[in-house]
């Protein structure tokens, strides 16, 4: 690269990578926002700071994914800290949110599960915005929930206790009114494991048996057995599950089963209710 400035940096790659890619690994290596990017184009890097960038940039041609290059993603209204050791939250995972926050009362105790939690994005969303919720964060991976720690302790949020384990393997005897989840849903062998980031995360968190729905089935048949009446389960699932996981709600026996769409028009939740 001939030049040092923001605006030859800017120049200089655009056909080599997507402007918002080399936008916030500049914003990274600068520790600066957006603005300063627009209003400081002239900006010289110093010799560390190109050397950053250029190292950083190399890796991001190589695939590597620009939330595990700078540390971080932001979700909903709030900025999490992702490392290889979880998946990178995404925009349609929102819809998940949306739904339970709909369902969770602002003025009292309810209590909330999260399974396969990584990051905790879906979590300490809830508990950010519903303070009175006890929500319980569970994951198998040690590794991604002390990231979830993390992030709660960056975030303040302290309703939320972590517990290491699988699905509801540590939660004998508990009860939720509302329990959610993103599950690993791709069938192994899938063409899109092969494609852009999916390629850098965490395969267990990504990928299930029986054409990706073992894992959904799994929750759908236990839950009963950890939910309140008249608790809900919300499942985020791939884009052709959604009549498959309705079927296996009904098969569990719960009620007012439902389907939601994302921004995109996909089906990506789904959930029922248990019976009075």
């Amino acid at each position: 690269m001939h030049s040092l400035t923001i605006a030859q940096v800017m120049t200089d790659t655009r056909h080599i990578l997507e402007s918002v890619d080399v936008r916030l690994l500049l914003q990274h290596v600068l520790n600066v926002e957006h603005a300063f990017l627009l209003t400081h184009s002239e900006y010289e890097l110093t010799s560390a700071q190109k050397q950053s960038f250029l190292q950083l940039l190399e890796r991001r041609i190589q695939g590597v994914p620009v939330a595990y290059l700078i540390g971080k993603r932001d979700f909903y209204d709030l900025t999490f800290k992702v490392n290889e050791a979880v998946l990178i939250p995404r925009s349609e995972t929102e819809l998940l949110v949306e739904l339970a926050l709909e369902k969770i009362p602002s003025d009292r105790l309810y209590r909330i599960l999260d399974l396969g939690t990584g990051s905790g994005a879906i979590a300490l969303t809830l508990a950010k915005h519903r303070p009175l919720a006890q929500m319980v964060a569970v994951d198998v991976s040690p590794a991604a929930l002390a990231v979830c720690r993390e992030n709660a302790r960056i975030l303040q949020v302290d309703n939320v206790c972590c517990v290491t384990g699988s699905w509801f393997d540590e939660l004998s005897g508990e009860r939720f009114d509302l329990i959610v989840s993103n599950p690993p849903y791709v069938a192994h062998g899938d063409p899109h494991l092969q494609r852009g980031d999916l390629r850098f995360e965490p395969q267990v968190a990504l990928v299930a048996e029986g054409s990706g729905l073992a894992c959904i089935q799994h929750i759908i048949a236990a839950a009963p057995q950890y939910l309140v009446k008249m608790g809900w389960l919300l499942l985020e699932h791939g884009h052709d599950q959604a009549e498959a996981c309705r079927e296996l709600l009904q098969q569990a026996d719960f009620s007012n089963m439902c389907s939601h769409p994302d921004l995109a028009g996909i089906m990506r939740v789904s959930g029922g209710q248990m019976r009075s």
